[in-house]
């Protein structure tokens, strides 16, 4: 099977692909903002975080079998399927009137989202050289991340203004609109499959129930169930024996979804490896600085949701200078580069306690975003350059899972670590309490802690906590520096993944991008050689 696309019309693909990844990657972050007044709403605030998890686990396992889909049958039409089923998922959110109706309709929402990011990915891969490559992800890792920026200040406007029913209805007209582009852009797209299709069945059906058992059990073990318990057991017991057979079904299929011997590539191994890494220990920041934020440093919710901002900006730029370097230097470098500072920035974010300044975060925030523009579209671009276009639908999706997988764990991980260690201060701390006549204190931040309460909605708003008016002021520095020696907890841990990132960089080889004068002077993709020195 064959990808052929002689005659695309590239600028209305752009464009398709720019609104579709775009839109996508907005609904990710400008439905957190939405949430408390969704919650108030439509109750159900016990499974509100599954409004979020349904989506992460419907796109993330459709991501490897959407790729191998793509190669089998195009990319038109999967993409066609993907915007379609985006755009009826946003519709039926917007109709929800339960939290459980809401849940079910985002998963549907999730499957759509997950089609349209590797597939975006995988077009780019199709239609340019691997000079015009390195340009082009630099600019749509750009994309996604102007989506993080602006998804909280959109988010809060339409709340406030309209209704958040229209977080999901503004997804209609322009999920429609990137469809008719595809649909007219890659309109000479040939597809040339000999022969019957051989679809993966088998390892669709051991993928699907291995993912979910696994992210569900990440999700509610330590919460719902206890970490050693008879449900603990059989919930990753069974995504251990699905995942297993899986690996089997993969090595014994035609046409696998994750086809095994891609592994045997070392760019490939490495860059996933690497993307893998960056997802576990990325989520860190991403999650708890804005919690720290506003329940350390007292800023406002507002100024707290923006404090992405200077991270992604700082990605931005760092994209797509990333891209041009990769034109002149090899992978290896950029990666390793990207990782070392990354590094830095994430060390110094875990330095940020009760003393430090607005402003010191935001600078910490850069650093990293830094560092990680460097090596987000840089995987990407690596693992392309490997493969033919024959294959590339397999080889980014493969690439856009591993990341993912990687961050949905991290998140997991992170959070149970978190919750662990905020717990564990707490009880440190009652003894230095105990010595300074605070008695008191601890008696009732202990209580508190008891019922089921949460702490850290104690130190964002304390009148609501109703705590005793002369001991209130103790009480919240007491879980404050508890919360921060926490965070503190977490950033050491999210480290420990991205440190080990820069090792992993290494391994990558000395393969590089060379320049192509004569195509590149053409303007030919067709002609346009990749070409890759060891």
């Amino acid at each position: 099977m064959a990808v052929n696309n002689p005659s695309i019309n590239t600028r209305l693909v752009l464009l398709g692909l720019i609104l579709g990844m775009f839109f996508s990657a907005l609904e990710q972050t400008i439905v957190g903002t939405a949430m408390p007044t969704i919650i108030a709403d439509l109750q159900g605030f016990e499974i509100f975080a599954w409004v979020t998890t349904a989506y992460l686990i419907t796109s993330t396992v459709v991501v490897p079998i959407v790729g191998k889909m793509s190669d089998m049958y195009g990319r038109r039409l999967l993409y066609l399927i993907g915007a379609i089923i985006f755009a009826v998922g946003s519709a039926l959110c917007a109709t929800a009137h339960t939290m459980e109706m809401l849940v079910i309709f985002r998963a549907v929402q999730g499957i759509g989202g997950g089609m349209l990011m590797p597939l975006s990915q995988t077009i780019v891969g199709d239609i340019f050289t691997a000079e015009q490559r390195a340009k082009w992800q630099g600019v749509f890792g750009a994309i996604f991340a102007l989506s993080s920026v602006i998804g909280p200040f959109i988010g809060g406007v339409i709340v406030d203004h309209i209704s958040w029913h229209w977080i999901f209805l503004m997804n209609l007209p322009f999920g429609i609109l990137c469809a008719v582009l595809i649909f007219i852009g890659m309109k000479n797209e040939t597809v040339k499959h000999k022969g019957k299709a051989n679809i993966d069945y088998f390892g669709i059906l051991t993928l699907v129930p291995g993912l979910v058992l696994l992210l569900l059990g990440l999700t509610f073990a330590g919460d719902k169930f206890e970490w050693a318990s008879a449900t603990s057991y059989w919930v990753f017991g069974g995504a251990i024996v699905f995942i297993l057979l899986f690996l089997y079904a993969e090595s014994k299929a035609k046409e696998p979804v994750l086809d095994l011997s891609l592994f045997r590539n070392r760019v490939f191994a490495v860059t996933n490896a690497l993307g893998f890494l960056l997802g576990l220990g990325m989520f860190g920041a991403i999650m708890f600085v804005p919690l720290y934020m506003q329940g350390i440093l007292g800023v406002s919710p507002t100024r707290a949701g923006s404090t992405m901002t200077p991270m992604m900006i700082a990605l931005i730029v760092s994209s797509v200078i990333g891209g041009q370097l990769l034109l002149r230097v090899p992978y290896r470098t950029v990666l390793t580069a990207g990782m070392i500072i990354s590094t830095g920035g994430f060390y110094l974010i875990s330095t940020l306690g009760l003393e430090s300044s607005e402003w010191t975060a935001y600078i910490y925030m850069v650093i990293l975003g830094l560092g990680m523009g460097l090596v987000m579209p840089t995987l990407m671009i690596a693992v392309q350059n490997e493969y033919d276009k024959e294959r590339l639908g397999t080889v980014t999706s493969a690439a856009t899972f591993f990341r993912s997988i990687g961050g949905t764990i991290g998140m997991t991980i992170l959070s149970v670590v978190m919750n662990h260690s905020l717990k564990s201060n707490v009880d440190s701390l009652a003894a230095e309490e105990q010595a300074k006549g605070n008695g008191a204190v601890v008696d009732v931040v202990k209580g508190i802690q008891d019922s089921g309460n949460d702490l850290y909605s104690v130190i964002v708003a304390p009148d609501r906590a109703q705590l005793p008016e002369d001991l209130k002021a103790d009480i919240v520095h007491y879980i404050q520096l508890a919360w921060s020696k926490a965070f503190t907890t977490v950033g050491l841990s999210g480290l420990i993944f991205i440190a080990l990132g820069i090792l992993v960089a290494l391994l990558v080889g000395n393969k590089r991008i060379q320049r192509d004068s004569g195509a590149a002077a053409a303007g030919n993709v067709e002609a346009g050689q990749v070409k890759l020195s060891k």
